[in-house]
């Protein structure tokens, strides 16, 4: 299955927009979004873009955690974790952090197939032992060219996709 790997939305929803629109070009079964929305009406878009499941985890800008937590509530496919995740997708077990220090300790333990964080804005993928830890990028478009990232569960294979085009 592929998944795809969003962060740090910060209310741009110009480019995501663009970001599911990728998403769907890439035919992606399953969501990974790890923190950032900022304002719940970005939830209500990626829910509203995405109708596979959608794995989430707050980062440090979400803020209103009440409305963010209700919005989620509406979507069934949405599954609001808190500050951290453990998804399984095809025997594959991941973390979710938003955070880049935390999620490269996690991937030091070995525990994991991919890791992946946020926060940073920044686009990366390391391999530490046998654990893949990524950073999809930002959607915002703040430091760099928006962009998000996709996992395919049967090559263990990660890229990351620049999200080129006019918002």
């Amino acid at each position: 299955m592929k998944i795809a790997i969003l962060s740090d939305i910060h209310d741009r929803l110009d480019y995501l927009a663009l970001g599911l629109a990728a998403v769907s070009e890439e035919d992606a079964g399953r969501l990974f979004f790890l923190g950032d929305f900022c304002a719940p009406f970005s939830l209500k878009a990626l829910a509203e873009g995405f109708g596979g499941p959608i794995d989430v985890v707050f980062g440090n800008n979400d803020g209103d955690v009440y409305l963010l937590s209700a919005m989620a509530a509406q979507y069934e496919h949405v599954t609001l974790h808190g500050i951290y995740a453990e998804p399984e997708v095809d025997g594959r077990r991941f973390a979710l952090f938003h955070y880049p220090e935390v999620a490269r300790r996690l991937a030091e333990c070995g525990a994991f197939a991919a890791v992946f964080s946020g926060h940073d804005h920044q686009r990366y993928a390391h391999r530490i032992g046998s654990t893949l830890w990524a950073n999809p990028g930002e959607v915002m478009g703040r430091d760099g060219a928006p962009s998000v990232g996709f996992y395919e569960t049967s090559t263990a294979e990660f890229r990351h996709r620049i999200l080129d085009g006019n918002p």
